[in-house]
Parts: structure tokens; C-alpha cells; sequence
């Protein structure tokens, strides 16, 4: 298995890895608050932007509404906490399937009547809309009043009920991260990999050639939603509440989707690269204008805005493939 999972890979990659690992595990015992918050972030854009590399990167399906699974991983846990008392664990088991569900209604709608590229796109952030408003709606999770997780002072780290100090999540998401990489690249060099590849590059010859392009599909989109309601319950258990119009809303699925894209869509590294890249540099320039006493309104979305012109411009398949290249990476490298 170990051995599959590094083909490819030079010994220049496999220690870049490596390296990489060992400072993101020992990073909390160096970094501040504020840095480790920082690097919080990162990790869990990171996560999301794998999930919905999936979709995207692999299989060739644009979702611009992936925030309506973070928003059902979110809301199942954390309702089942306030309520019965049951933990975010035992939530993941319920939020998953109902993501999952959810992203299968969508792609089965889209997939059986024919509706792809931006049509599939809007049909997606359709999807979200409708839950935002429905949530917002809805007095078992409060409305737009907002749902509130109980929040205490804990001298030492409650992992079963993710009750604790920001680096317990941090360590949550790293390993989610890690997991979600080999995961990814494990699908990628598998039989459905390549059909999702085929599939990405010219449908209607991968259907030509024998393959079901509808089950493919609907696999991407049943497992992209899937992984990224379980960032959805970790948003959930961090920040300790959940507004309909802040968890739903089309800017959490843009942000989403720009690491991958930054990164390098359809390439393993390129989310986690992109996420880096990002979130860093748009948390600097915040902190950087604070500290100067310059507050810019929707500087970091500008900021955000400037990144994309430039890596569509200078750099069209991404931050990744670039870097790769000056690193002197093998071809096949993630």
C-alpha cells in the first residue's frame, strides 16, 4: 500500500513531504495565538479545497455551492449536540450521509437530464440558496437567531466532544488533511481515478469508450460532499455558533474554491498550496493594515481578486505546477 502510494514520487518529493509534515506537527509548540489561528485556517481551507478538488479537479463537475455541505455537517452535529447531547462524532455519522444525500439529489437532477458546466454550476449554488433561507427558517436550529454551542474553559483537551483549546483542532485538522491528501491520491491512481479523468477531459468520449460516466460522477459528488461536511463540524465546534446567512452564504463557497484554484485545480498539492498562499498572505495584509492603524473595507477580498488576475494571467495551471517545475520534481509528483 505504501509502496502505491509513493510511485511516482522522486526522493526529492518524498523529503520535501516529509519536511513539510514535521514543521506543521511541531508548529503549535513555536507559533502564537494569533499564528496558530492563522494556521487553523489554512488547514481547514486546505481540507475543504481537496474535497472539492474531487468534484472539480478530478471529475470535471464546477460546484460554486459546496458551502451547502459545510453548512449540513455544521448544523446536524451541532443540533444533535444542543439538543440530545450527542457528540460530534456521533454527529459526523449522521451529517456525512445527509451530505452525501444531499450532493446525490443534486448530481442525480443534474446528471440524468443533462445539466453540466455553468448550468451545473448555478444548479449548485440554487441548492445553497435554498437551504440558506430554509435554515434561516427553521426553529429547530434557531433561525436567524443563530445557533449557539455551550462553551466552557477546559484545562485540558475533550477530544470525544471537541470541547477544548485551539490546538486540539489544530492537530484535528492536520491529520484530516494528511488523510484527505493520501485519500485523494489513492483515488486518483485507482480505476475510478482514471475514469474521472477521462470523464474530466472529454465525456463524451469517455462514454464512447464504455464508461459510466453518470455513476462516476455521482461517486465525485456523493464523496466531495461527504468529506466536506466533516470540515462543516469542525467549523461548527470551533467558532461555537452558526448563523443561516454566515454558514450558507455564496462568499463561504467562493472562498472555498480559491485555494484549489491558486493552487492548481486537479493536482494534489495544489489546495494545500493554494490554502497556504491565500489564507497567508490575506491574514498578513489584515494584520499588516492593522497594525498601522489603516482599516480598508473588503481589503482581503480585493486582495483575494488581485491573487486570481495574476495566477490566471502569469500562471494558468496554478501556484503548483509551477513550483514543482523550479523545485525539479518528477512530472508525476503531487
Amino acid at each position: 500500500m505504501l509502496a502505491r502510494l509513493t510511485e511516482g514520487l522522486s526522493g526529492r518529493a518524498l523529503i520535501l513531504l516529509a519536511v513539510l509534515l514535521v514543521v506543521l506537527a511541531a508548529a503549535p509548540f513555536f507559533a502564537g495565538d494569533y499564528l496558530l489561528t492563522v494556521l487553523i485556517l489554512i488547514l481547514y481551507f486546505a481540507y475543504v479545497g481537496q474535497a472539492w478538488n474531487i468534484m472539480m479537479g478530478f471529475a470535471g463537475q464546477l460546484s460554486l455551492g459546496h458551502a451547502l455541505y459545510v453548512g449540513l455537517g455544521a448544523y446536524t452535529a451541532a443540533a444533535l449536540y444542543v439538543h440530545y447531547g450527542i457528540g460530534p462524532w456521533i454527529g459526523l455519522l449522521v451529517a456525512m450521509p445527509i451530505a452525501a444525500l444531499a450532493g446525490a439529489f443534486i448530481g442525480y437532477l443534474a446528471f440524468r437530464f443533462k445539466v453540466g458546466g455553468v448550468y451545473f454550476a448555478i444548479l449548485t449554488i440554487a441548492f445553497a440558496e435554498f437551504a440558506r433561507v430554509g435554515f434561516d427558517h427553521l426553529p429547530f436550529t434557531k433561525g436567524s437567531s443563530g445557533l449557539f454551542l455551550p462553551v466552557a474553559q477546559f484545562k485540558h483537551n475533550d477530544l470525544w466532544h471537541l470541547r477544548g483549546q485551539p490546538v486540539m483542532f489544530y492537530y484535528v485538522l492536520l491529520v484530516a488533511t494528511v488523510a484527505a491528501f493520501i485519500g485523494c491520491r489513492a483515488l486518483l491512481q485507482s480505476r475510478i481515478g482514471y475514469f474521472w479523468l477521462a470523464i474530466r477531459e472529454d465525456e463524451e468520449a469517455a462514454r464512447s469508450a464504455g464508461i459510466d460516466t453518470f455513476r462516476y460522477k455521482m461517486i465525485a459528488v456523493v464523496i466531495s460532499a461527504a468529506m466536506t461536511s466533516f470540515a462543516g463540524v469542525i467549523y461548527a465546534f470551533y467558532y461555537n455558533n452558526l448563523f443561516p446567512e454566515q454558514v450558507f452564504h455564496i462568499s463561504r463557497s467562493i472562498e472555498i474554491i480559491l485555494g484549489p484554484i491558486v493552487g492548481g485545480v486537479g493536482t494534489l498539492f495544489g489546495p494545500i498550496l493554494g490554502a497556504f498562499v491565500l489564507t497567508g498572505l490575506a491574514e498578513s495584509l489584515t494584520e499588516g493594515l492593522h497594525a498601522i492603524g489603516i482599516d480598508i473595507p473588503g481589503a482581503k477580498q480585493v486582495f483575494y481578486g488581485i491573487c486570481l488576475l495574476f495566477v490566471i494571467m502569469a500562471l494558468p495551471d496554478g501556484v503548483w505546477p509551477w513550483v514543482k517545475r523550479r523545485l525539479g520534481l518528477s512530472e508525476r509528483a503531487p
